[in-house]
């Protein structure tokens, strides 16, 4: 059986195979069963993103635990933390959020949360894959009237508003916002002008298909010229469900979660609230990140790709700041979940605490040159299958030595093979590079 379950949910195009309308009422109905059999109340949350299919995936899942006897609640358009959040605030026994992220309005996905806000255990996903996969039965599709609860909204909110710091602004600092067609336009606006920031919005208008649409964090060039079109303090670029933040600075310069580390790990050390000497993050963070913590006597965890292997090993490691290099940042205690809109206020707090522009807190961060490569793969066979993969790998690895790294891995969510190889010379990297994409594309194209 192929696996449904990626690193982040199940994802696919709406109304394919698992994400078509029978499919996804078995999942609701399949949930409401496997937390009776936990002994937990049938209850749960579900928000989504600002995609046209969430309208009827979001009926699928209310009918399918409808008449499973089981209560569902909606709280309509929100962040993929928020669902986290109001999880356990409010003692559901599972939040269900319906989104793709990053990915464009075609797809869809769901992300399913325990009564801790935390993504449910691989045991959990086998139960329902097996659900899915064993049962066709096509679903009656039955008009269910879904009223979101705004006051839910309003919780959200307040939590978020509630882990600012208050300081003295000794000046009113200027924010351009991307929200990228998504769940962000709804929320980060309103929390950042409450909070005292001058606010300027952009891709906040939503209409369906427009989700991370050439904008958003995979697409911060558009960000970066209105950054300076408006003489801003920095520029805030999310993706389609807001768990991720990435950067622009007053120069136009754009920035990633790896300068999120660099910034927070010294803020929160300086505030006494580091819990841990260790600050985890993933196989895709830039070397320079590992030197730089080194000089704060800090050490780099590095954890598989996935929010969810990084929040693991903060949990082992007793540490309470995580994240990717792609923009996802856990504030263990605050919220297990990536969360980019209180990033946002944890950056700006640093900002405004310091009184210091974006480009100087991350002046002394210094990056390894860094490739990224992505190549469209048809099938997703284990790399050791490959002798030639396997020496080409090894050869550049040889030749990097302790002054580079190379990663190869599969996506988690697409049909893509993830090439990243880091070193001190550009050229040099440049070369492994198409080494590495000729042979595999060679191979799995």
């Amino acid at each position: 059986m192929n696996k449904l379950f990626g690193t982040d949910g199940i994802r696919a195009v709406a109304g394919q195979f698992p994400l078509d309308y029978p499919s996804v009422y078995i999942l609701g109905k399949a949930l409401t069963s496997l937390l009776e059999e936990e002994g937990l109340p049938p209850k749960v949350i579900i928000g989504r993103d600002t995609r046209e299919s969430g309208i009827w995936l979001e009926q699928a899942l209310f009918q399918g635990v409808k008449d499973n006897r089981g209560k569902a609640v909606s709280v309509g358009i929100i962040p993929t933390s928020g669902v986290s959040f109001l999880t356990k605030k409010h003692s559901f026994s599972a939040g269900i959020v319906i989104s793709a992220s990053h990915n464009p309005y075609q797809d869809n996905g769901i992300k399913i949360f325990s009564s801790q806000g935390i993504k449910i255990p691989d045991t959990w996903e086998k139960r329902l894959e097996n659900a899915i996969t064993s049962s066709r039965k096509v679903a009656r599709i039955e008009h269910i009237e879904i009223t979101p609860f705004s006051s839910l909204d309003q919780d959200y909110k307040d939590f978020l508003k509630s882990l600012f710091t208050p300081v003295d602004f000794q000046r009113r600092i200027k924010v351009v916002l991307d929200c990228s067609n998504g769940a962000s336009s709804l929320f980060a606006p309103e929390i950042l002008s409450d909070l005292g920031f001058e606010v300027v919005t952009l891709n906040a208008s939503l209409d369906g298909k427009n989700i991370n649409l050439e904008c958003g964090s995979l697409h911060p060039q558009y960000l970066s010229k209105k950054v300076i079109e408006n003489t801003a303090d920095i520029g805030v670029a999310y993706d389609g469900d807001a768990d991720r933040a990435i950067w622009v600075d007053e120069n136009g310069r754009i920035l990633n979660g790896d300068h999120t580390l660099f910034v927070l790990c010294q803020f929160m050390k300086e505030k006494g609230i580091l819990k841990s000497d260790y600050v985890v993050a993933t196989t895709m963070s830039n070397m320079g990140l590992e030197k730089a913590l080194e000089r704060f006597h800090l050490r780099l965890f590095r954890t598989q790709v996935g929010d969810k292997y990084v929040l693991e090993q903060m949990i082992k490691l007793k540490a309470n700041l995580g994240g990717e290099q792609s923009g996802h940042t856990i504030f263990l205690d605050d919220c297990p979940t990536g969360d980019g809109i209180l990033t946002s206020i944890k950056m700006l707090e640093a900002m405004v605490t310091y009184n210091a522009s974006l480009s100087e807190l991350v002046a002394d961060f210094k990056e390894f040159p860094q490739i990224l490569k992505n190549i469209q793969v048809s099938r997703k066979d284990d790399f050791a299958h490959f002798p030639e993969i396997m020496n080409t790998m090894e050869d550049i690895e040889n030749r990097l030595g302790d002054t580079g790294r190379l990663n190869v891995r599969y996506s988690g969510t697409e049909p893509l093979a993830r090439i990243m190889i880091e070193g001190r010379d550009q050229d040099e990297i440049e070369q492994y590079a198409q080494q590495m994409v000729k042979v595999i594309a060679k191979h799995l194209s």
